[in-house]
């Protein structure tokens, strides 16, 4: 078990701003009860192990288990920082993730704090800074801690309040001088790594959190910078906040700052104490050292060596000669049930602030609209004022409508969610929002772009194709062309919530389209009967129909060469999908918009589960 002592500030536990009377009698009472300490972690993972046979061809497949974590113990209080070291794949960011209740499977042994199971209200009110910076790069430092304390702190505090709070963490944490750069990305230059990571550490500040569990903060950046990042976080803890931090190899000047340190090797504990006792221990088992090397150079080299094994026997026997003690029952039942700190419409208002804010620059970029708009005025030309006689050309145009917003949006809505992955699982962890609040926000924020150029494009083409001059059917041309595109939309946010990978869903999304556009009632009019039920998948084959039902019925008439007159719905292109049960029409697509949001929605849910 790897038990966790709360903040303590002037000898009393800290009170958390989302706390009631309640909730700090029960803290003050299970911050004096006695721990148990040092009782086993231990994960295990399934891995799938392939191969090709000697003899006669084909595979071979078996499953087996593999101990990542084998039983690491350990023990931290407020004001120290706990420094696992070992070399990479030890161990050490799984330990990490699981001690901050973010680690799914099978996981055996108990992590408590204050003798109490981790719970999700416990885990939001624990700070986790990640090894990488997942941040919003077209936000300025102070818009990203300002978001960051609307969404996580409680609906207790005003909203100036939460901003005042978010301008002394900027101060706090020597930003100031960067607190209105953008945070930048790989495409434009913003504030600098070491700022990066201390934008990450101050929007779990925000929290003011008991325990801050870091996972290799100082990784990418030079001596200087590191030692700035630990001198940071050495005030913090100091301050009475519990911290724990992965390291991979720090220099001597980094390991003298640590309280306590825990050495892993293949997943299991070699040492865990003092870190200024460390080489003294390993000497006393044998293992005597130079007096020049850096202490953390050397518990690497253990840590990779051949003496793993009795180094681990060693540790297990001295760790289990002390005095066991007995937790009492009363602090399991104390377990804050889970609440959220903000209402869900106050998260849905903030999400989609932050959204429009960031995406401003994506969104409403020059060579979007210039996209939308050159194709629309080549149309235009192309179709010039189509006399009403050219029924072929006339018909193409309201094809071309339903293809055109019928695939546009869904290659644009592909990449909403997987380029999103990163940051929904850091916030969704440190359970910041709901996942509805964040859905709907996600996709609001996206309507204003996604209707403005279909309706501008709408207004072009149509006058200067020629198109029926008459305000009902321009306005009905219009919503029907809206509505097929908050149905592609819906199939593009589906296909990159259930992928979650760019490439596949959009080589996903091709094959679609494709299929989409051949069954969609132009092209192939007369579709087998064992595969005409495509069309009916084709949500263009829906806003085909529609349009040509708002431009004409069943008793209009065209000139046609052979005949003098004919009529509109024996034409073959209007024939092969009729222009009757339009309602029908309308309620199937609105199925289909319904369904395909659902279903983002829930591959989201899954993602957050894994």
């Amino acid at each position: 078990m790897f038990s966790i002592f709360t903040t303590m500030d002037n000898g009393k536990p800290r009170l958390f701003p989302s706390w009631g009377l309640k909730d700090y009698k029960s803290f003050l009472l299970s911050a004096y009860l006695e721990h148990e300490l040092f009782e086993e972690v231990i994960y295990k993972v399934k891995q799938e192990q392939k191969g090709l046979l000697c003899w006669g061809g084909g595979t071979w497949s078996t499953t087996k288990e593999k101990t990542i974590l084998n039983g690491m113990t350990g023990m931290v209080c407020p004001g120290e920082i706990l420094a696992m070291l070992g070399p990479s794949g030890s161990g050490k960011t799984t330990l990490l993730t699981a001690l901050g209740g973010r680690l799914n499977g099978k996981l055996s042994g108990k992590i408590t704090y204050n003798g109490q199971p981790f719970t999700s209200s416990i885990k939001r009110r624990t700070g986790f800074v990640a090894q990488d910076d997942v941040l919003y790069p077209h936000l300025t430092v102070l818009e990203t801690l300002i978001f960051t304390a609307l969404l996580r702190l409680p609906d207790t505090l005003t909203r100036d309040e939460k901003v005042d709070h978010a301008g002394h963490v900027v101060t706090e944490l020597g930003l100031t001088r960067c607190r209105n750069n953008m945070i930048g990305g790989p495409f434009f230059r913003g504030i600098s790594g070491g700022e990066k990571k201390r934008v990450s550490i101050g929007q779990e500040m925000l929290i003011n959190p008991s325990l801050l569990l870091l996972d290799e903060p100082t990784s990418g950046l030079d001596s200087t910078t590191a030692q700035r990042i630990l001198t940071t976080i050495k005030r913090l803890a100091s301050g009475g906040r519990t911290v724990v931090t992965t390291i991979h190899q720090p220099s001597s000047r980094l390991y003298h700052m640590f309280d306590k340190v825990m050495l892993i090797s293949e997943g299991c504990p070699i040492y865990h104490g003092p870190a200024s006792t460390a080489l003294d221990y390993f000497s006393s088992i044998g293992f005597s050292t130079p007096v020049t090397v850096n202490p953390a150079d050397l518990l690497l080299d253990l840590a990779n060596g051949k003496n793993c094994t009795q180094l681990q026997a060693s540790h297990r026997s001295r760790r289990y000669s002390g005095k066991h003690r007995t937790r009492a029952e009363i602090a399991r039942k104390m377990a804050k049930s889970e609440q959220w700190g903000t209402s869900w419409w106050q998260q849905f208002k903030v999400l989609l602030r932050r959204g429009l804010k960031e995406r401003r620059y994506e969104a409403f970029n020059k060579l979007r609209i210039f996209q939308v708009i050159s194709v629309a005025f080549l149309g235009g030309l192309l179709w010039w004022h189509t006399p009403s006689s050219h029924i072929q050309d006339r018909i193409s145009l309201l094809f071309f409508f339903s293809i055109f917003w019928g695939f546009f949006p869904l290659y644009n809505a592909v990449f909403t969610f997987p380029q999103e992955r990163s940051m929904l699982i850091k916030e969704r962890s440190s359970g910041m929002y709901r996942l509805s609040s964040y859905f709907l926000a996600r996709t609001a924020g996206d309507l204003p772009m996604e209707l403005a150029l279909p309706t501008a494009f709408v207004f072009i083409i149509y006058w200067m194709g020629g198109l029926k001059p008459d305000p009902t059917t321009f306005i009905l041309t219009l919503l029907v062309v809206l509505y097929s595109v908050l149905v592609s939309q819906s199939l593009g946010l589906a296909f990159g919530a259930l992928l979650m990978d760019v490439k596949q869903a959009t080589t996903l999304a091709s094959v679609t389209t494709l299929v989409f556009l051949i069954a969609g009632g132009y092209y192939v009019q007369q579709i087998p009967p064992f595969i005409v039920w495509l069309k009916y998948l084709s949500y263009s084959f829906y806003c085909y129909k529609l349009l040509l039902g708002v431009h004409y019925n069943e008793n209009d008439y065209y000139q046609c060469p052979e005949k003098g007159l004919c009529r509109v719905v024996d034409f073959p292109a209007v024939k092969s999908v009729g222009l009757n049960h339009l309602w029908i029409d309308v309620f199937i697509m609105a199925m289909m918009l319904v369904g395909y949001r659902l279903l983002a929605y829930l591959a989201l849910h899954r993602l957050q589960m894994n």
